[in-house]
């Protein structure tokens, strides 16, 4: 199993949406990094964090998995969609997606104001300059453990949430 964040701004996508849907499909990356990470290394039960970006406050809104790994996005392929792209053919997708599923919403936003404190992110890509445009970054089980320590000890962990400590 492997460990994620995936960042959603919220008024478009949030934790409280794929709460209401249960599972969804995480389409529209146009960034050949994420899509790499969502192609080739996301697998069926890899965990994943919520995090809500361009937000007031941006931070981890909660958890979910990967229930199916990469696909190619359908988008890509219909010229009246936002995400057309006319490089794509069904042959040669260019684009990829993964379907995430809902595990639970923090009680607050995490923000990343607190995160910066944390010397096991130190190293992270969420910290990394010039990574900030990242939409999805992979998180060593380290980082992982920090952020959900972190969580429980600002109490914005749910209780039931205390198996992913």
């Amino acid at each position: 199993m492997a460990y994620w964040l995936m960042k959603s701004n919220p008024k478009f996508f949030g934790i409280t949406d794929l709460e209401r849907l249960e599972t969804d499909d995480w389409d529209g990356v146009r960034n050949y990094r994420a899509r790499n990470f969502m192609r080739d290394d996301m697998r069926v039960g890899d965990k994943v964090i919520f995090y809500h970006s361009s937000a007031k406050p941006s931070g981890v809104a909660g958890i979910m998995t990967i229930s199916k790994a990469g696909f190619p996005d359908p988008s890509q392929f219909h010229p009246e969609h936002r995400h057309y792209d006319p490089l794509a053919t069904e042959d040669t997708p260019r684009w990829y997606m993964v379907e995430v599923t809902f595990e639970l919403a923090f009680t607050d936003i995490l923000p990343l104001s607190e995160l910066k404190f944390l010397p096991a992110l130190e190293d992270s890509l969420l910290l990394k300059k010039g990574c900030e445009q990242l939409t999805i970054i992979p998180l060593e089980p380290k980082h992982w453990h920090a952020i959900m320590s972190m969580a429980e000890t600002l109490g914005v962990l749910p209780s039931e949430a205390k198996i992913y400590l």
